[in-house]
């Protein structure tokens, strides 16, 4: 685990110039998507991103586990079973190895948390590649993970590929746990990945699960602060990224510019 502040920025470090008008585009955008994690709590929307399915043990023995599971897939490499236990290892690791600020609630990311959420990432995506019936528990875990990965990913491109990996593993949630969280959780994962039209679906569907008018109403507005933060982060990212073509114009020929292809919601 990092053991410091600097060690747990390393991650999202950003150098240059213009690293101060960034630091603060990042910085904005980090906090509309906490945000949005928990504007549905109340509703049973997002749940805890830390909850790992049960007892979280120490980050040791999930790792020795994690390890444990990749050897056995070494001979059997499609086995399905194997993969959403190396999934989950690897979430439950990552989330042990995160610190949380005691004050705030605010999460930090290790370099170690954040190797080991990747890690579960890759076992993920060869999970979905060995069933047609994608493990719905497993799916809510892998989405809040990804969605985490989005928050702390190098390049904007990258965050874009978590979001859509969320929005995908949240789906299969959705599909056979159909619910108002369930479903707004959708909808915000829909919103942050620019898929307007498909959020607006799943609003629609959300909405047919609340229980009275004030529900509805709750919901419809909590949604729309989210959809107005989700289009400010849209075009924060399309600032930065402008920004950093600027920025390559000008920099000397054969040194690259550590701005290049910088993902909006790193801090």
């Amino acid at each position: 685990m990092a053991s410091s502040g600097d060690e747990r920025r390393m991650v999202f470090d950003i150098r240059g110039r213009r690293k101060n008008v960034v630091k603060v585009v990042y910085a904005i955008l980090a906090l509309l998507m906490g945000l949005s994690l928990f504007l549905l709590a109340g509703s049973g929307g997002v749940g805890s991103i830390f909850d790992s399915g049960g007892t979280v043990n120490p980050a040791g023995q999930l790792e020795d586990q994690a390890e444990k599971l990749e050897r056995q897939l070494r001979k059997n490499p499609e086995d399905a079973t194997l993969l959403l236990g190396l999934t989950r290892a690897r979430i439950s690791a990552g989330n042990a190895l995160a610190e949380t600020n005691p004050e705030t609630g605010e999460i930090a990311y290790t370099l170690e948390s954040r190797q080991q959420l990747e890690a579960a990432s890759q076992a993920w995506s060869k999970y979905l590649k060995t069933t047609e019936e994608p493990n719905p528990g497993g799916a809510q875990l892998a989405a809040q993970a990804l969605f985490g990965l989005a928050q702390t990913s190098r390049t904007g491109p990258e965050a874009q590929a978590n979001l859509r990996a969320a929005s995908r593993a949240q789906q299969i949630v959705a599909e056979t746990r159909p619910s108002l969280g369930s479903l707004s959780t959708l909808a915000i994962y829909r919103l942050y990945a620019f898929d307007y039209e498909a959020a607006a679906q799943a609003r629609k569907e959300a909405a047919t699960y609340a229980n009275t008018k004030f529900e509805r109403e709750n919901l419809g507005n909590e949604l729309d602060q989210i959809g107005k933060r989700a289009r400010e982060f849209q075009q924060l990212q399309a600032k930065a990224e402008k920004e950093a073509r600027e920025a390559n114009k000008n920099s000397e020929p054969g040194i690259p510019n550590p701005l290049s292809g910088g993902n909006p919601l790193a801090q």
